[in-house]
């Protein structure tokens, strides 16, 4: 029907401006096609040039894969969990349930960072579509403990409204180790195997948590193998998910301490971020030093690393900042 009227429309842009030249008549008749591609819903144009939402969005695998191979340092084990996850999610017409994901390690070592390469991938034509990426931080929109239940209250109209007009939603909660207790239950409903829920379907939006909760276990493991003369490399997944899973529901410090969301087995998968070594922070410091326009300095890269690579105090062997402070130490050493 709508391709019906677009050709009526057309057919009668002609007659209907007969007394003007073929310039004017050129001029008009391209305005009323690209009015025409802006007013329809989903169309290439629109969604090329403003924001749209598409349920046939799917990410580039190659480009997101090689993003985050080449851009993300020391995290193999990360990296592979998030592709199998996206690719299950994205490869499923109708998923049962929304893909649930929560990142744990020490801070600076790229949980954020992942999670924006994915952001930044997700829609098509590789536009960031920010109406369809959701952040809440702790600390800026959950600050006041006796407003919890107001802020449950807040974050269910938000997360069914944003779902009802974009299925396709990524909603990303940070600082989960700071938030209160019992409110991330309040979206216990939306992540579980529903067909629908009060007319909704959720089963293609994507929740993912950041936690720096469960990073002191993740790195008493990897610094155990080290000192067992084991590869990182050779660490298998299934060691970390049901202790990732204990720590934070049984952690007093952490936003999933007694939580629904963990009793119930809503979390899909809980993706370890491994501590940094020195060899992870140099490509840090080298990277940071393209990035602002500096020649690669090997010497200046050495000596940089080393003084972020502090823990364990004995054998200083990992970073326990990650390398968030490489940019201030190239500004400073540059």
């Amino acid at each position: 029907m709508k391709l019906l009227n677009a050709a009526v429309f057309f057919i009668l842009v002609p007659t209907l401006t007969p007394g003007l030249d073929p310039l004017s008549t050129s001029v008009i008749m391209g305005s009323a096609a690209v009015a025409w591609q802006l007013l329809s819903p989903g169309s290439w144009l629109k969604c090329s040039l403003l924001e749209c939402c598409n349920m046939k969005d799917t990410l580039n695998f190659s480009v997101i894969k090689m993003d985050l191979e080449r851009k993300v340092f020391g995290q193999h084990l990360a990296i592979q969990m998030v592709l199998r996850a996206l690719s299950a999610n994205m490869h499923s017409k109708r998923p049962r349930k929304p893909l649930v994901m929560s990142f744990h390690g020490w801070t600076g070592i790229g949980k954020s960072f992942v999670t924006s390469i994915i952001a930044e991938n997700l829609y098509q034509l590789n536009i960031p579509r920010q109406r369809f990426v959701h952040h809440f931080s702790t600390v800026l929109h959950f600050p006041h403990l006796p407003h919890v239940h107001l802020y449950k209250e807040q974050l269910q109209n938000w997360i069914r409204g944003n779902i009802s007009a974009c299925p396709r939603s990524l909603f990303i909660f940070s600082e989960m180790d700071q938030m209160p207790h019992g409110l991330i239950d309040s979206i216990m409903p939306f992540l579980g195997y529903h067909e629908e829920v009060d007319g909704v379907y959720y089963g293609k939006a994507i929740f993912i948590f950041l936690n720096n909760a469960g990073g002191d276990k993740i790195t008493e493991i990897t610094l155990d193998y080290w000192r067992r003369l084991k590869r990182r490399e050779d660490i298998p997944v299934k060691e970390f998910q049901s202790l990732l899973s204990e720590e934070i529901f049984r952690n007093r410090n952490s936003g999933f301490f007694h939580s629904q969301l963990i009793q119930k087995n809503l979390i899909d998968y809980f993706v370890p971020f491994l501590p940094l070594e020195y060899k992870h922070v140099k490509e840090c410091v080298r990277e940071e030093l393209r990035m602002q326009g500096h020649p690669e300095d090997e010497n200046l890269i050495a000596e940089i690393a080393l003084a972020m690579t502090d823990y364990p105090s004995e054998e200083r062997l990992y970073s326990s900042k990650g390398c968030k402070t490489a940019a201030s130490r190239v500004t400073l050493s540059t």
